[in-house]
């Protein structure tokens, strides 16, 4: 029994020993990590400190750049009115050169016009010398066949014909009348051979021929009402088009301006149609002037303000003809903090107007802090994508619970 108490005895102090043994193996695995974080943190109190010191040198250049900056507006300003200046000379030099363009342009038409002209002339002229130097030529063969035939049957020359005989002036009258019939003769002859042979079936030909024209005559004057009716209509379409075109354009106008008053909070804008009275045909153009500034061109704005105002402009179009789902890729993506904060309260405000669902895609933290719910793909395994998704507001919900 004492035995037997001995060996418990000893199983428990070996337990016990086992427990002690394990908890100082603990202690010294835990006091090794603590002396390796020991060792990272104070690595890392030293790049921190070495960061300070690069971040103090940063803030002196910082402040240096900050002062030759404030020293800009002036020259901007300076620069900016130079160069508005510049577009309204140049702007009146276009409108000199297209107003030479089109008066040249306008003569040049003239000149072509007065070119074809002379060409057709010309063209008539060439195809009448070709008819006279064949009829001279015509002339030439048979005056020397006629003078042939006075040597051989009468062996006189042609000019001494008439002495020779003693024709009188009434005769030689007489004679020139008979020169000119046969002349006449012989072109008649010359024509009736060009005609050539009788065509029997000619009758059978004009009916053919008859009917043809009435039946392209009928074509034409379809082919010339459908052309009627079809500038009718266009012109019709155009002037719908003229009426929808403004209509559209006054209400885009308005929901601009009032989206981005909201946005900038302050200031006003507009839109302009340029290069043409013809709405269909115009340009469009954006004049804006942000709290504080002159009413700019777009192109004179900074970067953010244009950017925001782009996206001011796109959300005036969408509320004129709202959509179901509205998907915006990187939208945010030029802009800075506060314009971002900006771009979400306009979001706000179309949502609060419409029942569009909004997609958004971005990298901006400030974005996704806004929106009702993220998405998101992440790999937990190697090769293995996984689609994530979170509730905001029940995420805020838990932690505030929590």
């Amino acid at each position: 029994n004492k035995l037997e108490d001995l060996r418990e005895n000893l199983a428990k102090a070996r337990t016990k020993f086992e427990a002690w043994d394990q908890i100082r193996k603990d202690k010294e695995e835990r006091l090794e990590r603590l002396t390796r974080e020991a060792g990272a943190w104070a690595e890392r109190a030293s790049a921190a400190q070495t960061q300070i010191q690069a971040l103090k040198e940063r803030k002196s250049t910082t402040s240096a750049q900050l002062s030759d900056l404030n020293k800009s507006p002036a020259q901007f300003e300076e620069r900016r009115v130079h160069l508005v200046d510049q577009m309204a000379k140049a702007e009146e030099a276009s409108s000199l050169v297209r107003e030479a363009l089109a008066a040249k342009e306008n003569n040049s038409r003239h000149k072509d016009q007065a070119l074809k002209e002379a060409q057709a002339a010309l063209s008539e002229i060439r195809e009448s010398m070709v008819r006279f130097q064949a009829q001279q030529e015509n002339g030439v063969e048979r005056k020397a066949e006629v003078e042939h035939e006075i040597r051989e049957e009468f062996n006189a020359e042609p000019g001494e014909l008439l002495d020779t005989v003693e024709v009188t002036q009434k005769q030689r009258e007489n004679l020139a009348d008979a020169e000119a019939a046969e002349l006449k003769l012989d072109r008649l002859k010359a024509e009736r051979e060009r005609l050539g042979a009788v065509n029997l079936r000619a009758d059978v030909e004009l009916e053919e021929l008859t009917e043809e024209v009435a039946r392209l005559t009928g074509e034409r004057d379809d082919l010339q009402s459908a052309i009627n009716k079809l500038r009718y209509n266009i012109g019709q379409l155009n002037r719908e088009g003229r009426v929808k075109m403004l209509e559209a354009f006054e209400a885009v106008n308005k929901t601009f301006g009032e989206l981005f008053e909201k946005t900038f909070q302050g200031g006003h804008a507009h839109l302009v149609l340029t290069e043409s009275d013809d709405p269909l045909e115009a340009g469009l153009d954006i004049m804006a002037a942000p709290p504080g500034k002159k009413l700019l061109h777009r192109s004179l704005l900074s970067g953010g303000e244009q950017a925001l105002t782009a996206i001011t402009l796109i959300f005036a179009v969408f509320l004129t003809n709202p959509a179901p789902v509205c998907v915006l890729d990187e939208v945010d993506a030029p802009l800075d903090d506060a314009n971002v904060e900006r771009f979400c309260d306009l979001l706000d405000e179309i949502k609060g107007r419409t029942t569009t669902r909004f997609l958004i895609v971005t990298h901006n933290a400030i974005t996704m802090a806004r929106m009702e719910r993220l998405y998101g793909v992440t790999m937990a395994e190697q090769g293995i994508s996984q689609l994530v998704s979170v509730e905001l507001d029940d995420a805020q919900e838990m932690q505030a619970t929590a």
